[in-house]
């Protein structure tokens, strides 16, 4: 049974993904497939690379809270592989022959999963993350964290803009990273979570985590 809580968290990682879209579209629209082999930000992995691990993200999160019974201590046993030494380890992968245009689609895909999943989720369901045990409107909050800052990353390797919606960024850091400055402006602050960012009088992170655990559980 769908709860406002999931069908809020739903929403919400749909909008981000689309406006996600948008950007890497339009971006897309201007480069050739040679340019998204350059470096996503600060990262090792490429913007196709990166995108695909968006992808494989979401589509990770989704799996985890499919189950009737999803398990509480481990991630459901899909292979994971790289293909390359120091590349992301997935699941899923675009077919390069597909180009751009594809790889979108699949990141489209994914995300279509994990709102679907989250929409429809029992309010009771529990799934295993490294970072703690969550609900679905928590693995929409991980998926959307991963959709921003993973943009964030591409759109920096492209040389385009990305500024997502504050508020989207208030929910997830209030739901993700209780440590937090509620005080300062949202999306610095959430690349300040992530390791991405610095804030005045704090010490820029070079680790960092969230809270994946349900409040008050």
């Amino acid at each position: 049974m769908t709860t406002p809580e999931h069908a809020m968290a739903a929403d919400d990682l749909r909008h981000a993904v689309r406006l996600a879209l948008t950007t890497l579209r339009g971006a897309s629209a201007g480069t050739t497939a040679a340019e998204w082999e350059r470096p996503a930000g600060t990262l090792t992995w490429s913007c196709w690379e990166t995108a695909e691990h968006l992808a494989d993200d979401l589509f990770a999160y989704a799996a985890q809270i499919g189950a009737e019974a999803p398990p509480l201590d481990k991630e459901v046993p899909f292979r994971w592989e790289r293909r390359r030494e120091g590349g992301p380890a997935n699941v899923t992968y675009a077919d390069p022959a597909g180009g751009v245009t594809g790889l979108l689609q699949v990141l489209e895909s994914c995300g279509a999963m994990l709102a679907a999943l989250v929409r429809t989720a029992p309010a009771d369901r529990r799934a295993y993350h490294c970072f703690g045990i969550s609900d679905a409107a928590g693995f929409a909050a991980m998926g959307i964290v991963e959709v921003l800052v993973h943009t964030h990353d591409i759109a920096r390797g492209l040389g385009v803009p990305w500024n997502p919606p504050a508020g989207l960024c208030d929910r997830v850091l209030a739901r993700l990273f209780p440590d937090a400055p509620t005080d300062t402006e949202r999306w610095p602050t959430l690349l300040w979570a992530t390791g991405r960012g610095g804030l005045p009088g704090r010490e820029r992170r070079t680790s960092w985590r969230w809270y994946a655990g349900v409040p008050g559980e």
